[in-house]
Order: C-alpha cells, then structure tokens, then sequence
C-alpha cells in the first residue's frame, strides 16, 4: 500500500479534480477525443488507459453534468469506478447515476444512451481484478478510503 498524499480530504482537492475534469472534457469535445482519449497519470505512464465521457443528469440542478472517466469494455457494456482518487466521498456524477440511471456516454465522437448501474458485491468482485489490471491505481485509491469503491456498469440501452 502507498502512504496516502496529504490533502486528499481538502476541499480544494475536489475542486481542483473539477477544474481538471471540465478542461479534459472540453478538449476531448473540441477534437472528437483525438486529445484526452488515454489517461497517462500515475500507473497509466507506460499503459495508456482508455476515456470516455459520461453524461449525468444532475440530481439537484436537473442539468446536464459530464465527466472524463477511465472505462473498462464488457461485451457492449461500459464499466466505470467511482474512485474519485481514493477520496473519502463518492464522486457526484455516482449520487447522479443513483438519482436517474439514464447516462449518455461519448468514446470519441461516438455518442450512445446507456442505463447505469451499481455492481453487486458478487459482479463487483469479478470485475475488480480486470480494473486493476486495467488501472493498477485503482486498487491504491481502494487503500487510502475507507469506503468500497463503487463499479458501475452502463449497458446500451436498445431501440424497441
């Protein structure tokens, strides 16, 4: 395990991760995810770990909020990781996803509807080992809180 960073549980830690996220997610819009398709940070230096952009609606303002976020493919589902770097608090857009399943996600300029879903401890635990392996530092984040890191699964929801 990794000493945790001081200042993890700072205000200004979540405000910053905000400010990141807006920047990375315009840019991504801006060049149809040619800039911001790979996240390189921490464990992903040397194995690029593909993005996408999820689209919540938020719980209060009943807006459009959309996040930068590592995903991992299952068949024609998307499976996200609530870590929000080990924070002790869930990540907004996973109280939004709680509120209204129906997301939209964008690989590149490739934009679809999906329904999210909390993984049970039993799916959870399936797919963790594959996250890990996808994003090693996600397993690290899961050391520094004390709450389960939640996996969310987003399956494509289908034209009747």
């Amino acid at each position: 395990m990794k000493t945790k960073p001081k200042g993890l549980d700072r205000p200004s830690t979540v405000r910053i991760i905000k400010t990141m996220s807006t920047l990375h997610t315009r840019l991504y819009r801006l060049t149809g995810g040619r800039i911001g398709k790979n996240w390189r940070i921490g464990a992903a230096v040397r194995k690029a770990v593909p993005v996408c952009l999820l689209t919540t609606t938020g719980r209060k303002s009943g807006e459009p909020r959309t996040v930068p976020l590592c995903f991992l493919r299952r068949g024609d589902a998307v499976v996200l990781v609530a870590s929000q770097g080990g924070i002790p608090t869930n990540p907004q857009w996973y109280y939004n996803i709680r509120a209204d399943p129906a997301v939209t996600i964008e690989i590149g300029r490739d934009r679809r509807s999906y329904r999210a879903r909390v993984a049970g401890r039993a799916e959870r635990a399936r797919l963790w080992p594959e996250l890990v392996d996808l994003y090693a530092d996600y397993d690290t984040y899961q050391s520094w809180t004390d709450r389960e890191i939640p996996v969310v699964v987003c399956e494509p929801v289908r034209a009747v």
